[in-house]
């Protein structure tokens, strides 16, 4: 899981050494291509209609955690058809639509050339992180990713905490940057630093409730922050 065995943090300004990002919603714009698309699952599956905003609050949790938000108490049959209805509609229609965000690969090699030691954490499958890495080419910043098969869903902070441990890094000087409230409140769980962003599933309201350290409107605001001017 780990990109390159150089591990090692070079000192950097600041209170934190390691970063770790969210996936989709803060470095990848695919919130409306995951709520096109799990609108048109449920409709293959005569499901009930789901307002958006629904499936929006759900991004970011593991796959049982999400389909319990839009079909509670779904037996395991009908979970498992949403799962793969799903799935099926990802691969045929929807997984070559959602990009990086505008200026993400200058970002990440700025953080990478600065010294930052950086982390992805997300709760996409193992298969569909590879896919979209290899797709964008931005695997190469990753020292260390964890994903739900690996992990416990957010807000669990065991994808944080299996990341620092992996890296070296003690909590205190990691930082986590999502668009989520799971996101924040795994970063919370883990006691880390974290940092919203407002370009993914959830409103600055609803994100500021959970006390970040900051919120932005983008990731790619990150560097000034964290500047001694900035931060």
């Amino acid at each position: 899981m780990a990109a390159t065995d150089e591990t090692v943090a070079v000192p950097v300004p600041g209170p934190f050494s390691l970063l770790i990002f969210d996936w989709d919603g803060t470095l990848l714009d695919s919130i409306s291509s995951i709520v096109a698309c799990t609108q048109e699952a449920l409709r293959d599956l005569d499901q009930p209609p789901v307002p958006d905003e629904q499936i929006r609050s759900a991004i970011g949790l593991g796959l049982r955690e999400t389909v319990e938000r839009f079909a509670p108490g779904c037996d395991e049959a009908m979970f498992h058809a949403i799962v793969e209805t799903y799935g099926r509609h990802w691969l045929e229609t929807y997984s070559h639509q959602p990009r990086l965000f505008p200026g993400v690969p200058s970002l990440l090699e700025d953080l990478r050339e600065e010294g930052y030691l950086l982390g992805l954490a997300t709760a996409k499958g193992r298969k569909g992180l590879s896919r979209d890495l290899e797709a964008t080419g931005m695997g190469e910043f990753f020292l260390a990713t964890r994903t739900v098969d690996e992990a416990r869903s957010k807000p669990d902070p065991q994808m944080i905490l299996d990341i620092s441990d992996e890296l070296g890094v003690k909590t205190d000087r990691t930082l986590m940057i999502g668009d989520t409230i799971h996101d924040l409140q795994m970063a919370h769980n883990a006691s880390t630093g974290v940092v919203a962003v407002c370009s993914g599933s959830e409103s600055r309201s609803v994100l500021e409730k959970a006390e970040p350290l900051i919120c932005l409107d983008r990731a790619t605001q990150l560097p000034a922050w964290l500047s001694p001017e900035g931060g």
